[in-house]
């Protein structure tokens, strides 16, 4: 397994920090999250000159930039050309830095769309830009994740779309928490489009979601580990902690310790 973790456990960490935190706990990447008002600097508006800093910072390193994390999302007629439009320009960043995926998706349904429609849009607007992403060496990856929770509306979209750099970004704990699924039928509609995978424990009280320590949430990581073990999965696994109040430096080396421990007891 290769394990990353998304730079909103390190928000004010330069991408030369971050890079060194991954090294020195162990990780094997770190997923930049764009435009969060972040210092890494992996952004569009990052200069040719400054995106090639970023790819040589990496391979000094030896950490990768595994997924580069993106707002784009396509489900709603107002803001998908305009997500569209950008999203080709993420893929050119991605390549640019030596990343070979990025993270989309679906969005909330808008303009009065069916679930059909809906479906039907966002793999046209996938679609659109497969041909780039393929000739860029990039992969987007749609997420399990606000109405697209459900597996099998994203393998649906996957199947329209029918390319092989458009996949998905399992996301382990929404598709649990907000779908009703169990872990193995959240994977098995989609398992065969699975390019990453994000990671997270919590708890849901009063309709928010509260971050805990890997066990001592609802979601089993164990049975999500062995699934992907099996499965032969290739790409990263990312832990994703959005606000948490524990500092990164004592939450990064035991989510990850854990992670390892799962995998080697399967």
């Amino acid at each position: 397994m290769k394990y990353s973790f998304m730079t909103f456990s390190v928000p004010e960490a330069t991408l030369e920090e971050a890079l060194a935190m991954a090294k020195r706990f162990g990780y094997d990447g770190i997923e930049p999250r764009a435009e969060a008002k972040q210092r890494h600097g992996v952004e569009l508006d990052a200069s040719a000159e400054q995106r090639r800093e970023v790819k040589k910072s990496a391979r000094k390193t030896r950490v990768a930039i595994a997924c580069v994390a993106t707002s784009c999302t396509y489900a709603d007629p107002a803001t998908s050309a305009e997500n569209t439009r950008k999203t080709h320009e993420y893929i050119d960043l991605a390549a640019d830095v030596g990343s070979s995926r990025i993270r989309v998706f679906g969005g909330k349904i808008g303009g009065g769309w069916s679930r059909e429609k809906a479906i039907q849009e966002v793999a046209a607007a996938l679609s659109s830009v497969a041909d780039h992403a393929r000739e860029r060496g990039v992969v987007v990856c749609m997420e399990t994740h606000d109405d697209w929770c459900d597996p099998l509306h994203v393998a649906e979209v996957m199947r329209k779309v029918g390319k092989p750099s458009i996949g998905v970004n399992w996301d382990i704990m929404h598709p649990v928490r907000a779908a009703g699924y169990k872990m193995e039928s959240s994977l098995s509609p989609i398992q065969e489009w699975v390019h990453h995978v994000h990671f997270h424990d919590g708890v849901e009280q009063g309709g928010n979601i509260l971050m805990r320590r890997i066990g001592e949430g609802a979601i089993d990581h164990g049975v999500a580990v062995r699934l992907l073990l099996k499965a032969r999965y290739k790409g990263y696994l990312s832990g994703e902690w959005i606000g948490w109040e524990i500092k990164a430096e004592d939450h990064l080396p035991g989510e990850l310790a854990m992670l390892k421990k799962l995998e080697r007891a399967r």
